[in-house]
């Protein structure tokens, strides 16, 4: 196998960099770039997560996220209120603008899709999707591995 052209890395590489470039261009109107639709679209399937739980569920870090947030803050698409429970953690809220548009963003995210899945067979999408959720459980079991052995020293 030619490792240059048949690289796992590569072709995963590019789908995420043409995935948010599609994106982006078809939410580019309402100003909301590659870096916060997916803390958008986590919020829709669970609105009032925590910022560390939003940081966990999209497996991005800390740092990033709050960064995304405040942006989405700014554009008025979110609100941060301070969590009842721990008064050092915000929860995270969408506002009545976020909701106004999600349809617009799902619809975005469905057709990248779509475009990806174009000419499968419903076979080949369920075995596509299988085979990427098991590569991403492998990462995550690694990675989280490598964090707590480093964590040790």
């Amino acid at each position: 196998m030619n490792e240059n052209k048949n690289s796992l890395g590569r072709w995963i590489s590019l789908l995420h960099r043409y995935g948010h470039v599609y994106i982006g261009r078809q939410l580019k109107q309402y100003n909301i770039s590659k870096g916060q639709y997916t803390f958008l679209n986590a919020l829709y399937k669970k609105d009032g997560l925590r910022q560390e739980q939003l940081s966990d569920y999209l497996k991005i870090d800390k740092g990033t996220t709050a960064k995304a947030i405040k942006k989405l803050e700014d554009d008025e698409y979110i609100t941060r209120k301070v969590d009842e429970k721990d008064k050092r953690a915000y929860n995270v809220y969408l506002t009545q603008k976020a909701l106004i548009i999600k349809p617009v963003v799902r619809k975005a995210m469905m057709n990248w899709t779509d475009i990806l899945f174009s000419g499968f067979s419903e076979d080949e999408k369920k075995t596509s999707l299988a085979l990427l959720e098991r590569m991403g459980e492998n990462a995550t079991s690694i990675t989280q591995n490598y964090f707590s052995d480093d964590s040790a020293h």
